[in-house]
């Protein structure tokens, strides 16, 4: 695929798009390769600054806020309920277009794991290789009913309702002594997100459905998870038996958000996964 575009600038970088207006930032060296990042729930494109410094000087990197996150704009009422990840995978594969971006190495977490995953089955041309942090590839029938507890309580209380139980299952009880002022930023970006930005992402993951799909992916794809986040381990160590290729790294001392957490081992992981993909 050839895509003409005129020169990027490095900064911040407003897009219309699917009706809603999303915020992006590029960033890095002109004329390296790619590298495209995607944000969890609840967050927003900072999660990742303490991964892309360490990156920026060899590739080039573009980040985006996800709908309804972070500065991008809310979905219309009608298109909340109805999100689902080939809406999520296209909002990506579009940025990609804007940019004139032919091939990526794709990095998400969490929800931007589980698009990483749409995106290696929806557009495989596009994708040079695949990272998946702390992401499953299907919603079971009772992790369903806790989404759908989790969007009836943020519609009635607001993200306020989530924030507690959401930061103690996204890191370990070590993190907040150690890190406070990143933990109180991640908190911060919880508290802020748009309730129906919260509810369409939701809305995605109760329809979450890969694990049929994945033999197809063709991508390089590094698996990451914290060994201490025990609803995605074992289902992250089940996705890497299944793509093709497919390595799995578990990271200690983590739980669920782990390049906030364990921002040195995932960087680690990826510089010797990035030099040594095909």
């Amino acid at each position: 695929m050839t895509l003409m575009v005129a020169a990027i600038a490095n900064g911040e970088h407003r897009v219309r798009m699917a009706g809603i207006e999303f915020h992006t930032r590029v960033e890095g060296k002109p004329g390296a390769p790619w590298l495209t990042f995607s944000h969890s729930l609840a967050t927003d494109l900072g999660m990742w600054d303490a991964i892309v410094v360490g990156l920026s000087d060899r590739f080039r990197i573009l980040r985006y806020d996800a709908r309804g996150h972070g500065r991008t704009g809310v979905p219309d009422a009608a298109a909340v309920e109805a999100t689902n990840f080939d809406r999520l995978v296209a909002d990506a594969v579009g940025l990609l277009d804007h940019f004139g971006i032919a091939r990526t190495d794709f990095i998400g977490v969490s929800l931007g794991g589980m698009t990483a995953l749409g995106i290696g089955l929806a557009a495989p041309d596009r994708i040079r290789s695949l990272t998946v942090i702390g992401a499953r590839a299907d919603m079971p029938a009772p992790a369903q009913q806790i989404w759908a507890e989790r969007i009836e309580a943020v519609r009635a209380g607001g993200l306020e309702t989530q924030l507690d139980s959401t930061l103690a299952r996204w890191f370990t009880p070590a993190f907040k002594p150690r890190a406070p002022e990143e933990l109180a930023r991640i908190a911060a970006m919880i508290r802020t997100t748009p309730v129906e930005g919260y509810v369409a992402a939701a809305c995605a993951l109760r329809r979450l459905d890969y694990v049929s799909r994945l033999g197809a992916i063709r991508a390089p794809t590094l698996i990451l998870s914290g060994t201490v986040n025990e609803p995605m381990l074992e289902p992250a160590r089940a996705m890497a038996t299944t793509i093709p290729g497919a390595r799995f790294a578990g990271i200690g001392e983590a739980s669920h958000l782990v390049p906030v957490e364990q921002p040195a081992a995932v960087l680690a992981h990826l510089e010797e996964f990035l030099a040594n993909r095909p």
